[in-house]
This record gives structure tokens, C-alpha cells and sequence, in this order.
């Protein structure tokens, strides 16, 4: 990339993000409902149901500039390493926390660089379904992932986060978005308790999560 694109890299990365922004409000009229916490600029975890690959913007989009500022996705690699445009898009426009997936070869524990970005003080958007979810199943079994974050940083907040009918709007193999009104509904935060093993804390998650869904996409 030229000196010149460089120097304005980070202006472009701003106008991406607006761009993208306002797409996602014109094509789903997204709105965030705040049931069980404030929308205030205080360091988070969201964590989400994942239907699709949208499901990050959607939260980004919702959340106040001041907090949308300081929040960070944590997404695969892998996934956002594969072209120059993905990786701007990725780093750049999201300042996405960037882990590898693949045990083999990896030089760096994807936790240490996850709490490594609480430590900076960065909210972080993550989905501990793990993959997206493409069962009729409402949620996938939780990874281990935010059991451990919440241990090793309890003071963190842990807010569950619904998004209803993105899957929908973007299905598998769909190239263009079919625009329909979506919800982003955060409720109250949880933490893991003291002595609380995995396996209840992933129950206790799953459940705080689940009560945000609609009844129809509960059962």
C-alpha cells in the first residue's frame, strides 16, 4: 500500500464504517432494546447467538458511538486474514481482536490475546456457540471460552445478547440481504460465581441468553 493510501487509512476506515453502519440500518431497521442493563460506557462482554455472518455488525450497529468507540469482536483469522480486503475491513474498520483458530502452528494462545485486550481496556463482542449455528436447535452447546474470561477477570461484566432474524435476512448462500426488521436485546449482565464449576456457569449462561429469544425461537 502507498504512503499516501496509508496516511489516509485511517479516515477510509472511519467512512467504511459509517457505510456500514447505515447499510445495516437501511437494510434490517435494526433496533437495540436494552431490557437489563444501560447503554453506558462502562468495559463488557457481549456475548451472542450466532446465525450468521452479520451478527457482529448488527451488535457494532446498535451500540452508541461512545461505547461502539471501545468495543472490539473477537473473530477467527483465518477468516479475516484472507485478503487485503477482509484484513482492512477486520483490523482496520473494527479493530477486530484476531485469533487463530487452528491449534497446529499457532503462535499465540487465543485467550491470552483476548484477556490481553480486556487488560487494554477494549469491550468485546463474542459468540461462544463457537461456529454459526445451522441447526433448529435455538443454541449450539457453549465453548469453555467465556467460563475462563469470566475466572480470570471477574470484575467483567457479561451481557447476554439476542438477535433476532438476521438468519433470515442473510441465509446461507444468499448474496443479496432480504431486508426485514431485526432486534439486538441485551439483558442483565452475569459473572461466574466463586467455586462455580463450568458446567453450571455454561447453563447459567445459555439460560440468561435463551430468556431474551422470542417464545417462538425458544421452543
Amino acid at each position: 500500500m502507498s504512503e499516501l493510501s496509508q496516511e489516509f487509512r485511517p479516515y477510509i476506515a472511519r467512512l467504511a464504517g459509517a457505510a456500514i453502519t447505515l447499510f445495516a440500518r437501511f437494510i434490517t431497521a435494526v433496533r437495540g432494546i436494552w431490557e437489563g442493563v444501560e447503554p453506558v460506557p462502562r468495559q463488557r462482554l457481549y456475548y451472542a447467538n450466532h446465525t450468521s455472518n452479520g451478527d457482529f455488525i448488527l451488535i457494532w450497529t446498535v451500540l452508541p458511538p461512545r461505547l461502539r468507540a471501545r468495543t472490539r469482536p473477537v473473530a477467527g483469522s483465518d477468516y479475516w486474514l484472507k485478503s487485503r480486503m477482509r484484513q482492512f475491513i477486520g483490523q482496520d474498520v473494527f479493530n477486530a481482536v484476531l485469533i487463530d483458530r487452528q491449534k497446529e502452528g499457532r503462535e499465540e494462545d487465543p485467550m491470552e490475546v483476548i484477556l490481553g485486550a480486556v487488560d487494554e481496556g477494549a469491550s468485546l463482542i463474542i459468540f461462544p456457540e463457537g461456529t454459526r449455528n445451522m441447526s433448529d436447535a435455538p443454541l449450539l452447546p457453549f465453548k469453555k471460552g467465556i467460563y475462563n474470561i469470566s475466572t480470570a477477570r471477574p470484575d467483567l461484566d457479561l451481557v447476554p445478547v439476542w438477535i433476532e432474524n438476521l438468519n433470515r435476512v442473510m441465509p446461507k448462500g444468499q448474496i443479496v440481504p432480504i431486508p426485514l426488521l431485526c432486534t439486538v436485546t441485551f439483558g442483565a449482565p452475569i459473572r461466574a460465581q466463586e467455586g462455580e464449576s463450568c458446567e453450571d456457569f455454561l447453563m447459567r449462561a445459555e439460560q440468561a441468553l435463551l430468556s431474551l429469544a422470542p417464545e417462538d425461537e425458544e421452543a
